[in-house]
């Protein structure tokens, strides 16, 4: 006897069959149970997920003896023709070979003739999406208008690309992905049926691997008895050599290590997926899907509902989850993205993984921005002097967008007010060094410490003035208060005049081509600040100072405005 495919074998033959679609399967069932049959129908939906099996339930419902019933009997001349596919009232058609405005003439023809066993004449066009524009316009008025006794039924994973005509005269049913839980039932059935025992992550296995679709399940689950050599019981280590999957030990293993911080326990791993001759893309990818589920875990219990994993594997993967927060995961998923690309262009993926590993497994958590403002404001208090006090400094945003401190250069005021004397404050400890102060930010400091690096290497700003061609314009630029958002840089100007000047200059060939050359894909924005002298001498003060430059440096941050103290009389702040 011919060996037929399981697929093939077990196809479901009424709608209580069919697995996951019970919003169709029901409609349907309720459309004939209320003799509300309609002319044309659309199947949309994955590959797969039972389109094309609705399809001729609903035909042999239509058809059978006892019908149209919901039930039918199988055993009919029209039920069993259409179960061995050799009834001429179900006439099954590509739509990716006859697909010409011909074809679509010879069924307006056909459409004429009665049914020959049923009362429906039943044509189902698998992949409609691929007639041509010319031959939907012609089954327009046949699908509008057809035969009492014709029933259309249209089958298509792309149904963006069927006209609005066809699809206003259609009623149309959208097929679902299967859910894993749903897949693993049908299989454990189908490998019952067959005399096969595998274990239920094997199961679950395969159900991951055929992606919602139980037809590439089923094909799946007869690959995997084919590699068990006809043993009764598959174990799941030959589930994975035969489906090419990484075994999800390894997986789990190479996670760990890397919120521990091990980078040997990853380097072990990545060796014996090498081995075992696995693609380290793929093997990524499944990662991913590992720490999705990891943060699912950690984030609450209403997320444990969308992470379908055995029950070992459950528990296992929680209390990894429990060392680290979701945060910390998150910026993991972040890097194993950027990885992921980079491993499919690589020549010698193998040494990026191991590169990356020396990375990721240093990747401790953040702690909170709120926490290092808060240092950082106790910081600037214990600096203030008597005359002055840090009362504002901005961190630049976590997007890390170009914001560097800049040495400006400010004309004293005519005549600057006499600094009072300080009053005396109560002896208080020594701040300790900004070193010490921030090294116990190192987690939070290490996200921005390239962008801090970029910054204190060179100005670009100052580059840029010093290119300027004209003295004056260098003269008019110097000690300007600037800021670079990335789009644009936004320059702050003591004077309209200043202002006026360097607008008639910015349109100068000369000033366009220096400024292309620092600032590319910026636009230059002028502002005139009307600050008083007494202010911006303060503001000079507060920029000179070396503790602050320092403080300045390290955050990569700039000043955002100078304003006097109301809260004491001698005393004012920036």
């Amino acid at each position: 006897m011919t060996y037929m495919a399981i697929s093939r074998k077990y196809r479901p033959a009424t709608f209580e069959e069919i697995v996951g679609q019970e919003h169709v399967t029901t409609t349907l069932r309720n459309a004939i149970r209320g003799s509300r049959i309609h002319h044309a129908y659309l199947f949309t939906g994955a590959r797969g997920v039972g389109k094309t099996t609705a399809a001729r339930a609903l035909a042999r419902s239509l058809n059978c003896a006892l019908g149209p019933t919901e039930t039918p009997c199988g055993t009919c001349p029209s039920c069993t023709q259409i179960s061995a596919g050799a009834t001429q009232d179900l006439i099954e058609i590509d739509g990716a070979s006859n697909n010409s405005v011909d074809d679509v003439r010879e069924i307006r023809d056909s459409v004429q003739f009665a049914p020959n066993f049923g009362q429906y004449k039943i044509y189902l066009v698998d992949e409609v999406h691929m007639l041509s524009k010319g031959a939907f316009n012609a089954l327009l008025k046949t699908l509008e208008e057809p035969p009492p006794h014709v029933v259309f039924i249209f089958a298509t994973t792309e149904p963006n690309k069927i006209p609005d005509t066809i699809l206003s005269r259609v009623q149309r049913f959208d097929f679902k992905r299967i859910p894993a839980s749903r897949v693993v039932e049908r299989l454990a059935s189908l490998a019952a049926k067959e005399g096969i025992q595998i274990p239920e992550q094997g199961l679950r296995l395969i159900a991951r691997a055929g992606e919602g679709s139980m037809r590439d399940s089923e094909s799946l689950l007869d690959q995997v008895i084919s590699a068990g050599a006809g043993a009764a019981e598959i174990p799941v280590d030959t589930i994975t050599q035969a489906l090419g999957l990484v075994d999800r030990r390894l997986l789990l293993d190479f996670f760990s290590g890397l919120v521990d911080g091990d980078p040997a326990a990853c380097l072990t791993v990545i060796d014996s997926v090498y081995r075992w001759g696995h693609e380290l893309s793929v093997f990524a990818d499944e990662l991913l899907e590992v720490v999705r589920d990891a943060t699912f875990l950690g984030m609450s219990q209403d997320a444990h509902r969308f992470v379908d994993l055995p029950q070992a594997e459950l528990e296992a993967l929680a209390a990894i989850a429990k060392k680290t927060d979701p945060e910390h995961l998150s910026r993991l998923f972040d890097a194993l993205i950027h990885l992921q690309g980079r491993l499919k262009a690589a020549h010698r993926p193998r040494i990026v993984m191991e590169m990356a590993v020396a990375r990721l497994t240093h990747t401790r958590p953040a702690k909170p921005l709120s926490g290092l403002v808060q240092r950082l404001e106790r910081i600037e208090r214990n600096l203030s002097s008597g005359t002055t006090s840090a009362r504002r400094v901005s961190t630049p945003p976590s997007s890390g967008q170009s914001r560097a401190p800049r040495a400006r250069k400010a004309k004293a005021p005519a005549s600057p007010p006499p600094e009072k004397e300080p009053s005396r404050q109560p002896s208080r400890p020594e701040p300790p060094p900004i070193e010490q102060e921030l090294e116990a930010w190192g987690p939070a400091l290490s996200d921005i410490q390239p962008a801090i690096e970029e910054r204190t290497v060179l100005s670009k700003w100052d580059a840029f003035v010093q290119a300027l061609p004209n003295e004056s314009w260098k003269k008019s630029f110097e000690g300007c208060i600037h800021v670079d958002d990335g789009k644009k840089v936004r320059v702050k100007l003591s004077s309209g005049r200043a202002r006026a000047a360097i607008t008639r200059w910015s349109k100068t060939e000369e000033f366009h081509y220096v400024w292309q050359k620092y600032f590319p894909n910026r636009t230059l924005e002028l502002d005139t600040e009307r600050a008083s002298g007494n202010l911006r001498g303060m503001e000079q003060a507060f920029l000179n100072d070396p503790e602050v430059g320092r403080i300045m440096s390290a955050l990569g941050a700039v000043l955002e405005r100078v304003e006097p103290d109301s809260g004491a009389e001698s005393n004012e702040s920036v």
